[in-house]
């Protein structure tokens, strides 16, 4: 893994470090706000932490900084708003463009290109109402996971093994403002590839004991298991490694970011969805990725608001 650090501490001046949101990760933001924030205290970075609870123009109104550090999770941080608003304030910021951003948090969207592109991806139907349900389960059989396009953090999403479960899924998914959508289940071992400054890091096989990796495996619970390594051939993580880049090119994801793939059972491996701005706790995934790459935790923070320098 190539080191980025080619630059003092003086060369980013002023960073604001955006946290929080109105989102529904708010407090996952928050923590990975806070975690960054200090991360950047502790080398010398003049950093301020702004915890942002509606316009991120009146965040900043009073504050002039040379650049941003975003951590703000889900809509309105990470779904190009945000991005598009600095662009207009001419403030450079971390990881993706508006563009990247926007295509990256609509699941659907995202699948769109994937299957363009010829890269596979679980089948899907979108659920617009009721009536979709019996052409779903046509379509895709049973079981499915139900999701909310523009959800985070696997917030509203459940998994359906009959019709009855499926209209409680799509009731539950369809309170999130977005579109809502089935996707086949897919049998098999779940993997996340990080990405930083163009490379991949380390995959990471996920398990855990839960009905998929959901909220609580996340973020709450100490049964989720993280292998890194990942039990994977060296070709096989090569691979793996190989088609994240590839997925996160298609979107034009840049700076940092994190592939979710699932290995199916025939050895097939699906893109379920990529996190342009992915959590920084202390049960998230890149800092783990990270570790098994040799870069501590404010070794990878720095990484990060280095490529800000890059645009």
């Amino acid at each position: 893994m190539k080191r980025l650090h080619t630059h003092s501490m003086t060369d980013f001046g002023k960073v604001a470090v955006l946290m929080g949101g109105s989102a529904a990760e708010r407090e996952v933001s928050l923590r990975s706000g806070h975690a960054v924030y200090q991360a950047l205290k502790q080398q010398g970075i003049d950093a301020v932490a702004v915890d942002v609870t509606g316009n991120v123009i009146d965040a900043l109104a009073n504050i002039k900084v040379d650049r941003v550090f975003n951590i703000i999770h889900g809509r309105g941080g990470e779904d190009g708003v945000l991005q598009a608003v600095l662009e207009v304030m001419g403030i450079p910021y971390t990881g993706s463009g508006v563009m990247a951003s926007a295509l990256s948090m609509d699941k659907l969207r995202t699948k769109l290109c994937w299957q363009g592109m010829g890269l596979q991806t679980p089948k899907w139907q979108l659920l617009k109402n009721v009536q979709d349900i019996d052409i779903c389960i046509e379509k895709l059989g049973f079981p499915v996971i139900v999701k909310p396009a523009k959800e985070g953090s696997s917030i509203g999403m459940s998994k359906a093994e009959n019709r009855q479960e499926l209209v409680s899924a799509f009731e539950l998914a369809n309170q999130f403002n977005c579109d809502v959508y089935a996707e086949k289940w897919i049998k098999g071992k779940e993997y996340t590839v990080s990405i930083l400054a163009g490379e991949a890091l380390p995959v990471i096989h996920v398990q855990t004991p839960n009905v998929f990796y959901d909220f609580e495996a996340k973020y709450q619970a100490n049964t989720t298991q993280y292998h890194c390594p990942c039990g994977l051939s060296k070709p096989q993580e090569q691979h793996l490694q190989e088609l994240a880049l590839l997925a996160c090119d298609g979107l034009q994801v840049k700076g940092w970011g994190r592939v979710d793939v699932f290995i199916d059972s025939d050895d097939c491996a699906q893109l379920i969805e990529v996190n342009t701005v992915p959590g920084m706790t202390d049960h998230s995934l890149v800092p783990m990725a990270a570790k098994a790459a040799g870069i501590d935790f404010k070794e990878l923070v720095l990484s990060i608001l280095e490529t800000s320098l890059e645009g």
